[in-house]
């Protein structure tokens, strides 16, 4: 987490009405939480934005769950965001993601503990999170993906790229059951 507390403040329960709850759609039904509530002070915006996520997170992505959940992780690590990681190291670990792999997700492609296919994944995403493009020898070795699959990913790191830039500028804070990574826990007090 960068900041201790948020810049934000997150729609409180007795703000969410049943026209914002239809409005703002299934995320808005039950747990609402802090990214959403956060988002949500902007309903256009927010309305705009939650069919590309839904995208990126759908079967109509050609990633394998398990991959993108790889790359989604390995793009919040290196923006340091606290919130998607935890986020989405539960969501990885349903997805086919050890726990140990998850960790090992912090030391990058490098670490020799990786597969060929999964090394290249988390390559492609430092690239993408470096550079903002796929070197030509990176997107050459991805050809064992489809052009579909590399054009995902692509697109996925990019989603979650500004999802982190949100994350982190909004200063959202963590739901209640989500434990910070105290590798990513960059908390200054304010």
């Amino acid at each position: 987490m960068r900041l201790a507390k948020t810049r934000i403040k997150p729609l409180a329960d007795s703000d969410i009405t049943d026209d914002i709850r239809k409005l703002l759609g299934r995320q808005f039904q039950g747990v609402v939480h802090n990214v959403f509530r956060t988002l949500g002070k902007l309903p256009e915006a927010y309305r705009r934005f939650m069919p590309w996520g839904g995208y990126i997170l759908s079967r109509h992505n050609d990633l394998d769950p398990r991959d993108r959940e790889l790359i989604i992780l390995r793009t919040a690590f290196n923006w340091r965001s606290g919130y998607e990681w935890a986020q989405h190291a539960r969501i990885g670990e349903a997805c086919g993601l050890s726990a140990d792999e998850i960790d090992l997700v912090k030391q990058g492609p490098a670490a020799p503990q990786w597969n060929h296919r999964d090394s290249l994944l988390l390559k492609a995403a430092d690239e993408l999170t470096r550079d903002a493009f796929i070197s030509d020898a990176t997107w050459q070795a991805l050809s064992l993906f489809t052009e579909k699959q590399r054009m995902d990913l692509v697109m996925t790191v990019g989603q979650y790229t500004q999802v982190a830039m949100m994350l982190n500028s909004f200063g959202v804070q963590l739901d209640a059951g989500f434990e910070l990574d105290p590798d990513l826990d960059h908390r200054r007090n304010q």
